[in-house]
């Protein structure tokens, strides 16, 4: 399971030109699930985001971690993280999760942390979407769990 994390100010994800989700402050969370990925790597992953410490505190350093009354998260289905070029120009996608797997974990991820009381949007799993967001930082970070 890989995550690309990007930290924003604001973001707003349009499928056919509506408007489906829209968040402020927050994260951008492109959840990119492998062909050999389980349900165990769910909670894992969730734990991590949840404890990255990539927002300013008072002296400027990156002390703090997500604030469930002021921050977002906005999840978006992403199987290309594990598009792979390294033989070709055009990427290979053998990796990534068919959506029989990659849909159940996508819809465990964001539902674990419903539960635990983050605000969360969604995009739509396997449309085509278009995302406007404002990047602080900017700052992305890739995690990646699993074989």
């Amino acid at each position: 399971m890989r995550m690309l994390v990007t930290k924003v100010k604001e973001a707003k994800l349009f499928v056919d030109d509506q408007l489906i989700s829209s968040i402020g402050l927050g994260y951008i969370v492109y959840l990119g699930i492998k062909d050999t990925d389980y349900e165990g790597l769910v909670d894992k992953c969730v734990d991590k985001l949840i404890k990255l410490r990539i927002f300013h505190d008072g002296f400027d350093k990156m002390n703090l971690k997500l604030d469930k009354e002021k921050h977002e998260i906005l999840v978006v289905s992403q199987f290309t993280l594990y598009g792979d070029a390294s033989n070709n120009n055009r990427p290979s996608f053998t990796k990534a999760a068919k959506p029989v797997l990659a849909r159940p974990l996508y819809e465990l991820f964001i539902d674990t942390l419903r539960k635990q009381g983050y605000k969360v949007s969604t995009g739509v799993f396997g449309a085509h979407m278009v995302i406007e967001s404002t990047n602080l930082g900017p700052f992305n970070l890739i995690y990646e769990i699993g074989e």
